[in-house]
């Protein structure tokens, strides 16, 4: 009967095969399957459906905005521009002076926000915060939606993403009225590390930023999001980097930062780490060690005890916060919070 049972040997040598043979698996998994975990832009059922939601439904006059990237994708996404008597026509709207103005010069006296979206869902989805900017705050909002996201083309991808980003700005930049407005470029979680790259790439071009529960990078990310997979972080070719490219911001750009303290996807110290980062741009270090941090005079950082990762937007006092600081880019009135999205 010895004989059918394998020695301690050969069953070592099995298990070691078969352990070897799992982990590459995984590992390839890992590897060339990032990015259906990174970007699940088909979560929830519905997103890539003719069901993606329109900012008609909310109330809202939009053009459907179709641009072709470099590469030859089409993103289609969501356009709302400023009408002088938007108050007449919606008593949920602030009102603004401007009655003196053509349509065309109303909107170029308002800012432009360029919103970027989290991992998950679409730009359907983040209507009732374009809403918010539109209505309450007066701002032209242009809703990027990413190639392999709502009804755009394509697949996601971090070199992909970055292209759309770049096209939907060089739209901005080239329409007579919106490329006289101030740019801000507001992003949710990965959102934000597509806002960072942007303004890193752009300089001179993008007036401020709104950050909202974002990362330093995704390989830093593994590590507290999934510890199994920590040891393999390195295989993680959808970086993200903005820890690095943060510095390349003016120091006179105007970053707001939002952090949910119960945030459960990212963990409150990579906002944390970035605002450290943020705050020490233009640092300047004298032959006697005295240091001037010119970042710090234009940045904020504000943490939401209840805030999670998807409810942050929803605390009280976040879109107090967004109004005063879109306000005074320009000096326009503060408007009166809105909690109700």
């Amino acid at each position: 009967m010895s004989r059918f049972i394998p020695s301690l040997e050969t069953f070592a040598k099995g298990t070691l095969a078969t352990a070897a043979t799992l982990s590459t698996v995984g590992i390839s998994l890992l590897y060339y399957g990032q990015n259906y975990l990174i970007y699940p832009s088909a979560y929830p059922p519905g997103s890539r459906t003719e069901d993606v939601a329109v900012p008609s439904q909310f109330g809202l006059a939009y053009e459907d905005l179709e641009l072709k990237t470099s590469d030859g994708v089409t993103l289609r996404c969501y356009l709302l521009l400023q009408s002088r008597r938007l108050s007449e026509k919606n008593s949920a709207a602030t009102d603004v002076p401007g009655e003196d103005m053509s349509d065309d010069e109303f909107i170029a006296s308002r800012p432009t926000v360029m919103m970027f979206h989290g991992n998950g869902g679409n730009h359907g989805h983040r209507i009732p915060l374009a809403k918010v900017f539109y209505l309450k705050m007066r701002c032209n909002v242009l809703m990027v939606s990413y190639r392999g996201y709502g009804l755009s083309e394509g697949s996601p991808s971090e070199k992909g993403i970055v292209i759309d980003a770049q096209t939907c700005l060089d739209y901005v930049l080239s329409d007579p009225c919106l490329s006289q407005t101030p740019i801000i470029l507001y992003g949710q979680s990965i959102g934000g590390a597509v806002s960072i790259d942007l303004a890193s790439r752009n300089p001179s071009k993008i007036a401020a930023l709104v950050l909202e529960n974002t990362f330093t990078s995704l390989p830093n990310l593994v590590p507290q999001v999934l510890p199994l997979l920590g040891p393999f972080s390195f295989l993680c070719h959808q970086k993200w980097d903005s820890a690095s490219k943060v510095p390349r911001i003016p120091a006179s750009t105007p970053i707001l930062m939002m952090s949910g303290l119960l945030d459960e996807v990212v963990p409150k110290e990579h906002m944390r780490a970035l605002f450290e980062i943020v705050a020490r741009r233009g640092e300047i270090k004298t032959p006697g060690g005295v240091e001037f941090k010119h970042g710090l005079e234009r940045a904020k950082f504000m943490e939401f005890e209840h805030g999670s990762h998807n409810d942050t937007c929803v605390q009280p006092g976040y879109w107090t916060a967004v109004a005063e600081f879109i306000a005074d880019l320009s000096d326009k009135p503060v408007v009166e919070e809105s909690s109700k999205l």
